[in-house]
This record gives structure tokens, sequence and C-alpha cells, in this order.
């Protein structure tokens, strides 16, 4: 097919790209007139110029400046499907654009303690879409719209499905390995508030007569030997109020690294120090190297502390070319539309970046501990997300922990979640 439009930017190939090229649809984009006029075949016209016998979508102007889009956003039919409407303008291209880019994120107010973008402020969470790979059901809009028109098959590939298991190891260890400070302050606490049963599992641990509980990693070995697109994220920030794992200079730390090396790629679990100093996770990166031999290229920030545009061009210019932050924690879902890896456009400079950006679908402390989802109808929602990506394509992602797959304590009923998403991989 062949596309003509006023302008040709790099907002308009990113967007082009998205929709067509993986599904393998070729096209052509052409700004001159005379040519577009002359040419045979399919042509759509993406402009308001007016060409005789020709298939035109009018766009919204979204694609064709370089800042932000300020103006009124609602919904709208465009072929099959509601998109959303800039301004005047109903245009799936530029909603598409709109969500993958995470454009309502930049210079929001809409945030939590932790200055992370709420859910509740997402356009898709208001428009009930959260749940779907929205953007991938747009760009079948967009293919059905333009098959009908010309009335040929333009033969879509199917976007390819994957299954991925992901760990943040936030807490090597519930007992073991931990400094007498920090042991006796525990203890205390335990003490304080009457929590009988940590204090002698403690003492167990302690004392050699039992295993510690977040020590799943033989179990995360077998896990990532099954499914070959395991990720672990290790967190190896200094101590402070939101990263308490033990030093990376720990050396039963050092060992359980360096088992799961030899298995699964162990990316960066960048702390909570990290947020506003490029810095200090240039020291971070330099930790994980060290022990496992290797440079990490791939990141997940701890608590998903995330502020766009800063997050991500902190991880470009240190050198990271996957990030696995794309999420919320407090619900499920579709945060940029897609379960599909793609790349990070910033904003603030018009340009496509190197980072890859790999959405998951849910998180296990937001089943637990923000929506409070019983095991049973925690698996409904696993099952409904699975069935979506199994849809639509791209990866079934999910985030859990070595402490919450042990089934200790309060997560003792979620081990069966945790099992029964691991089934549906299989």
């Amino acid at each position: 097919m062949l596309i003509y439009v006023e302008y040709i930017t790099e907002r308009l190939l990113y967007t082009l790209d998205f929709v067509f090229s993986e599904r393998k649809i070729g096209y052509e984009i052409t700004n001159d007139g005379i040519h577009f006029m002359s040419a045979l075949g399919n042509k759509l016209n993406y402009s308001t110029r007016e060409f005789d016998n020709c298939l035109q979508l009018v766009p919204a102007s979204i694609l064709f400046e370089e800042t932000l889009f300020k103006g009124q956003i609602n919904r709208a039919v465009f072929h099959q499907q509601e998109c959303l409407r800039f301004d005047e303008h109903t245009d799936p291209f530029a909603s598409i654009f709109y969500i993958l880019s995470r454009m309502e994120e930049y210079d929001s107010i809409h945030t939590d303690h932790f200055h992370r973008y709420e859910a509740k402020a997402s356009v898709l969470t208001k428009n009930n879409w959260l749940k779907q790979p929205i953007c991938e059901i747009w760009c079948l809009d967009i293919i059905s719209f333009l098959e009908e028109n010309w009335k040929i098959s333009l033969n879509p590939r199917a976007l390819r499905y994957g299954f991925q298991p992901t760990f943040d190891i936030d807490n090597t260890f519930a007992y073991a390995h931990k400094n007498t400070f920090r042991n006796k302050l525990a203890l205390l606490k335990d003490i304080v508030y009457q929590r009988k049963s940590r204090r002698l599992d403690r003492q167990k641990v302690r004392k050699g007569l039992m295993t510690d509980p977040y020590d799943t990693f033989d179990w995360i070995e077998e896990i990532a030997k099954h499914f070959a697109d395991t990720k672990i994220f290790w967190l190896l920030g200094n101590y402070s109020k939101l990263d308490k794992n033990i030093s990376y200079l720990n050396e039963a730390q050092q060992l359980k690294i360096k088992q799961l090396a030899k298995v699964a790629e162990i990316g960066m679990h960048a702390s909570s120090q990290t947020q506003n100093s490029a810095q200090q996770l240039q020291i971070e990166i330099g930790r994980l190297e060290k022990i496992t031999g290797y440079k990490p290229n791939s990141n997940r920030q701890h608590f998903l502390l995330m502020q766009l545009p800063q997050t991500y061009q902190m991880l470009v210019q240190n050198g990271i070319t996957h990030d696995y932050t794309m999420g919320y924690a407090e619900t499920t879902g579709f945060r940029a539309g897609t379960a599909r890896c793609f790349k990070w456009f910033d904003l603030t400079k018009n340009e496509v970046t190197p980072l890859h950006i790999h959405p998951f679908a849910y998180m296990d402390g937001t089943l637990l501990e923000y929506l409070q989802f019983s095991p049973e109808q925690a698996i409904q929602e696993i099952e409904m997300l699975h069935a979506q990506v199994q849809q639509y394509g791209g990866v079934f992602s999910f985030l859990w922990h070595n402490e919450t797959i042990s089934g200790y304590q309060h997560w003792a009923a979620y081990q069966e979640v945790f099992k029964a998403t691991l089934r549906l991989g299989n």
C-alpha cells in the first residue's frame, strides 16, 4: 500500500512500524502529491488534503507535532472499534501513539505517595480498556478498515505469543545471613508485635534447624530451565527505607546470584536511590557485573519507581537496553496497551531510543495486597489476562518474588495462584 502524508515525522514512522511491520504488511510512505495521484494500487490518504478516488483518513495532529497533546480527548467509533478522539478527529493511529508513548504520564500530577503514575488517571482505565491490549485491537481495526474498503486481504501475520515468568529478589533471605544488628532489631520487633511464629522460625534458621523460608532459589532454577525466557532482577542497592536486602558483598548472596546466572539472565533491580541518581545506578550495575562476570543490559525499578522521561533517559545513559517496569502496582492490565516488546519513544527529543520496553500483565502483590483477591479471584483474573495475550499476541509476562512463591505466612494460600499461572505456560 502507499500512504500519503503531508509531513513525514519520527512519530508517524514509529506508529506505522508498530501497526504494520511485525505483522509483515508492506507499505510505503510519500509526501509527494503528484507521485501519490499517479501511483496504482491500494492507496491511503492520511492527510487533510483531498484526492480523487482514494481512501482517506483525516488525521489528528498528534503524529505531526513535537509537543505533548493538551487538547480534549474523548472516545468515538472508528471502524468497528472505539478509539480516542483528539479534539474533533477520531484517529486510531494517533490513539496508538498516545498510549504507546505514555504521553499522558509526562509531567502528570496524578501520582501516589511514591510519585508513581496512578492507573486510575489513565485514559485506559477511564474507558475500561486497561484489561485489554487495546493498541493491538486498534491495529486490527485499522487493518480491517483497509481490507473492507479495498476489498482485499492484507494477510497480516499473527503476533508471536510468549510466556515469561519474572522474579524480583528484594530480600534474598528472611532470617539467614543478616548481620547481628539487623537480627537483634528484628527480634525486638517480633517481641513488641508479638510475632511468636516469626521469632521461633528466626531462631531455627539461625541455628541451622530450618531452611530460610525465602530460599526458593532451587525452585526458581527449575522454572528457568523449563521456561527459557525467565528473567530475574536482583536488588543490590545500599540499605535504606525501601531497600532492605543484605549487602551485595555477602558471600551467600553472591552464591545465589551465581547459581541462577547459570540458567537465566540476571538483570538490575535498580534501588529506590537510583530514581534521581544516574551515578547510583552505575554503581549498582558495577556490583552486579562483578558478581556475574557480565554487564547487565536489563532492568526493573524497585517498587516500580518510574517517572517519565527521567527514569528511562537515565537507563539509556547507562547502557540499559531492556526495561521490565511497565506495569502498575495497584492494578493489573496493560499499561502501554500492548503485551509485546516495543522501543521507547522519548517525547522530549521526539526520537526512538534503543531502550526496549517489556510490559508485564500482573504482579503478585497487586492481587493480594492491593486488590485483596482470594486465590480463586486471583486465578480468574490471571486466566482472563492470559487469554487476552493468547488472542492478540505478545508475551504473557508476570512478576513474583522469591519470598511470595514460598507460601510463607500470609502468602500460604497464594502458592497455588503461582502454580496455576505456571500451568498456563505448559
